[in-house]
């Protein structure tokens, strides 16, 4: 008796397990609305911010790294509050956060830290239009890394869009020798246009990795608990060259003596505002790739490179000249094939799911015409042998 009740929580266990992998992923297309809206402010702000911080006199790369990770304490609000203020949920934070799952997120963390730096590097010698432009490199690369680590499935749609993004990538390259600011030599700009491939990259490498990981997670808000373990690691790689650099010293000197718009800007807007942006944009893009997949989320990033360098041009007026125009439109032209694609893989499961349900039906009553029919011979049977009793 023992044994069966034992067996019976065991698979009550399982049965909640597997229903807190499924849920978040179906529970809801608002998550995935809002995730997506989050995602669009946090990359476009954090964009534009990043580059307000070199324009008006910035020009440490390790603090322009650090801040891109710094907000991760703001995260604990969306770990700690729904269970214990808005009692929203049952599962108590970090329960089932294995070692497993805290080494990867260190490891990932630091990858991420690394590749904020090579961020900033890219960030701080060109204009936002071209970096934004630039980062759509990494797709192809998420696509590849994808099909290896996760076993992504290439179709029409994805691979059509990864053509047409690192299309608009290769001809801003063929056009970047008229697009260098006045003023810097053509070593950094290059240097800055490495940086940025590099720093796509690593990105390319980082969606996939999440997701395999993520396969091992029970729901969003253990997601946002590894995403706060990553920010966290990235955070204390950019500490630790700050240290190095005296970068702590040198943001109170920018501060007060170098940045054009005042120490209360500064502080405000150049550092707390970059914060909270690129914590919204990171946390964001790890909600994308848990309800989704990594390339959806690369996709979908690389379709904001378009408001991106809209955004650099109507702030600071980056050059907007027929090689943009042309990159911008294969932007939105490739992230549309795959909206469309998704549109129409999901109108034809939805047939498909209702011609199984028919099916079903059909069969059932089939099922039940059988067994009427049944019922009405044997019924004829036995009149038959009464009467034949009778006679």
């Amino acid at each position: 008796m023992s044994d069966g009740r034992v067996n019976a929580d065991q698979q009550e266990e399982g049965e909640e397990q597997q229903n807190l992998v499924k849920a978040p992923v179906k529970r809801s297309l608002g998550l995935l609305i809002t995730t997506y809206g989050c995602l669009f402010v946090g990359s476009i702000a954090s964009s534009l911010l990043a580059k307000y911080y070199f324009v008006h006199g910035g020009s440490s790369r390790w603090v322009s790294t650090w801040v891109q990770s710094a907000g991760f304490p703001l995260l604990l609000g969306l770990i700690y509050f729904p269970h214990f203020v808005f009692k929203t949920t049952k599962r108590r934070p970090f329960t089932r956060f294995t070692h497993r799952h805290l080494l990867f997120s260190v490891v990932i963390g630091l990858i991420l830290g690394f590749n904020n730096f090579l961020f900033s590097w890219g960030t701080s010698y060109l204009p936002v239009s071209t970096s934004s432009l630039l980062l759509s490199t990494q797709l192809i690369f998420t696509l590849i890394l994808s099909v290896i680590i996760v076993k992504q499935k290439v179709t029409f749609s994805n691979l059509n869009c990864v053509v047409l993004l690192t299309l608009s990538s290769v001809l801003l390259a063929l056009g970047s020798s008229q697009d260098k600011p006045a003023g810097l030599t053509k070593t950094k700009y290059f240097i800055g246009f490495l940086s940025t491939i590099g720093a796509g990259l690593l990105f390319a490498l980082y969606l996939p990795v999440t997701e395999r990981v993520y396969r091992s997670v029970y729901c969003y808000a253990m997601v946002m608990e590894m995403q706060l373990v990553m920010e966290f690691s990235a955070t204390v790689f950019a500490t630790i060259g700050m240290a190095f650099d005296g970068g702590f010293k040198e943001m109170v000197k920018e501060a007060n003596q170098v940045f054009t718009k005042g120490p209360t800007v500064y502080w405000t807007v150049a550092i707390f505002a970059n914060v909270v942006t690129w914590q919204l944009c990171f946390a964001a893009t790890s909600g994308m790739v848990y309800l989704t997949s990594g390339i959806t989320g690369g996709i979908c990033m690389t379709a904001l490179l378009a408001m991106n360098v809209i955004g650099g041009v109507v702030v600071y007026g980056d050059a907007f000249g027929g090689v943009k125009i042309v990159s911008t439109v294969l932007c939105i032209w490739g992230f549309s094939s795959y909206v469309y694609g998704i549109y129409v893989k999901m109108k034809k499961d939805e047939k498909n799911e209702k011609e199984e349900e028919e099916k079903g039906h059909s069969g059932m009553k089939t099922v039940e015409d059988g067994g009427e029919m049944e019922v009405e011979m044997g019924k004829v049977k036995d009149d038959v042998a009464a009467a034949d009793e009778r006679v």
